[in-house]
């Protein structure tokens, strides 16, 4: 819903605010108020196209903004476009320069039109004369006929989604076959080189080069390992001789003096601790052999693995993952046949499950089609209005023209003159006749949809814009349409300009468009009115400038009646 509408230095308006409501916001004033001027403002701040000309005469830039409640749909679109959200309001900002530059803002963050025209559908759909932006396309229509006859296309989009995505795994498998085919052989050497190479663990290169420092120096090692144990348990003067000496004199001093027990504690296990160590150095002495076969062995085992380090990683388990990876890339080319006729079968069971929802809701839509082209039939006839109405379906089953709604294009059509063929409504000239059709219409496919005793609402735009609505109409006519819009209000939000008092006593929110001479230069101002100053605008529009007290009673019983 529209919260509210700002324009500064925009056309003749100096400062013009415009807070709207829910239900049915009526904008009325004198011929050349510039009424059609808010609407034009609405429309540049939904991405509309811009120019120097509407800045205010003497001014350096004009300046748009308006206030939405957001939706779903809406905080999407900012999400893919890297804008935040604010609440539950987006705040849309456009800067028009006097230089032909310009600036556009959503939430306070730069932006740019395209971005005001991915939001307009969630936020608004105008039908005025000037509009540029909001073309009433396919999708809309569609979106109209679905939501007329409550139909869903969750079925179709799920089935959609599930034969596309196998589409993408055959594709990818087929694009991929002839670089993994030229890979093969390499691939094939690879696992054979790690394979046959025997790699015990990713620990074996670390323990093989313990093993070559000590066959590399064993003579070394012999040495010092035999003269250590020499030192600690051989020789006369041992470690462990003089200690068991000192153990001797300490348990006779233990024997009076119980001090000397504990001692005599630290230095047997001092003993112990010395024979254990020379137990250790007396085998390792009698293990070293000084064998240049092993150390050459060693070397060149240990040269392989570098080499394969070299090549496929910077450790022996890298080298390891790296086989298991090439090795499953050979068995997945093996098996590439069989799991590309397997995902075959499988897009074949979805294209069936496709077709059948797919089918099942084009049935649906023609349908729908048919009940809502006689009913806006007669609701675009009460506007006075002598046309015929239908709406087409057209179903186109291959599969490039598939899509998560179906495979249907839904075409209103528009006959405004007897003897006329029927023409897309898109085609219709007049822009007061496209707005009196796009509200009949909208009317029925609201009445369609209330209805329907169980019904998923289809989203559609949340304020719905007409001008010029009232063009060549009067009378019953006239009243036909301030009916139409009212309960067409009673679902989303309408603003509507409108000439007709008829029309007029049907808001729940009535604004006045006025233009007056300010310090020499034309101003144009809106502001709601009360419910007498209503009523002395209805009567304006009923008599003319001068009031009368049968016009300002007939505008009292309008206003009355329209409750």
């Amino acid at each position: 819903m529209l919260l509210e509408l700002r324009a500064e230095n925009y056309a003749v308006i100096d400062h013009a605010v415009a807070g709207f409501g829910p239900g049915l916001n009526l904008l009325t004033g004198e011929t050349g108020a510039g009424k059609s001027i808010l609407i034009d403002a609405l429309v540049l701040l939904l991405g509309g196209k811009a120019s120097s000309d509407l800045v205010r005469f003497g001014a350096e830039k004009a300046v748009l903004g308006c206030v939405f409640e957001s939706t779903v749909g809406a905080e999407a679109i900012l999400e893919q476009n890297g804008i935040d959200a604010e609440g539950d309001e987006i705040l849309l900002r456009r800067e028009i320069g006097a230089n032909g530059k310009g600036r556009v803002f959503i939430n306070n963050q730069p932006a740019t039109v395209t971005v005001l025209r991915q939001l307009a559908p969630e936020l608004a759909l105008v039908h005025a004369q000037s509009e540029t932006m909001v073309a009433f396309d396919a999708a809309q229509q569609r979106l109209l006929l679905d939501r007329f006859g409550s139909l869903s296309a969750e079925d179709v989009s799920a089935a959609f989604a599930a034969w596309r995505e196998l589409r993408v795994q055959i594709e990818e498998l087929q694009s991929v076959e002839q670089d993994r085919l030229r890979l093969a052989d390499l691939w094939s050497f690879q696992a054979r080189e790690i394979s046959e190479a025997g790699i015990e663990d990713a620990e074996e290169d670390t323990r093989l080069e313990a093993e070559k420092r000590v066959l590399a120096n064993a003579e070394r090692l012999v040495t010092g390992a035999t003269a250590a144990q020499e030192l600690l348990y051989e020789g006369e003067t041992s470690a462990e001789s003089l200690l068991g000496a000192a153990l001797r004199h300490v348990e006779d001093l233990a024997r009076f003096d119980p001090r000397f027990v504990e001692t005599a504690g630290q230095l047997n296990a001092a003993k112990a601790g010395v024979e254990d160590a020379a137990a250790t150095l007396r085998k390792f002495a009698g293990e070293i052999s000084a064998s240049p076969e092993r150390l050459s062995e060693i070397e060149d085992r240990l040269a392989a693995l570098a080499r394969l380090k070299r090549k496929y990683g910077a450790s022996l388990g890298e080298v390891m993952s790296f086989g298991v990876e090439v090795a499953g890339k050979l068995a997945e080319l093996e098996n590439r046949d069989a799991r590309l006729a397997e995902l075959e079968a499988q897009l074949a069971g979805a294209a069936k499950a496709y077709e059948a929802a797919a089918a099942k809701l084009s049935e649906e839509r023609v349908q729908a089609a048919r009940k809502l082209g006689k009913v806006a039939e007669r609701q675009i006839n009460e506007l006075a209005m002598n046309a015929r109405f239908a709406a087409e379906v057209v179903s186109d089953k291959s599969p490039t023209a598939w899509t998560a709604f179906g495979w249907d294009r839904v075409e209103c059509q528009i006959a405004t003159n007897p003897g006329e063929p029927l023409k897309p409504l898109t085609e219709i000239a007049s822009g007061g006749e496209m707005s009196r059709v796009m509200l009949a219409l909208k009317v029925s496919v609201e009445e369609g949809a209330a209805a329907a005793a169980k019904r998923k609402r289809t989203a559609l735009p949340r304020t719905l814009v007409f001008d010029e609505i009232d063009i060549g109409i009067g009378g019953r006519a006239a009243e036909a349409v301030g009916q139409k819009l009212k309960a067409l209000s009673r679902a989303q939000q309408v603003i509507c300009i409108t000439h007709l008092p008829q029309i007029a006593a049907f808001a729940d929110q009535h604004f006045l468009i006025e233009k007056a001479e300010r310090g020499g230069r034309t101003q144009t101002g809106v502001r709601q009115m009360e419910r007498g100053e209503r009523v002395e605008e209805i009567a304006r529009m009923l008599s003319g400038a001068s009031l009368t007290e049968t016009s300002l009673r007939h505008a009292e019983q309008m206003l009355a009646a329209s409750v």
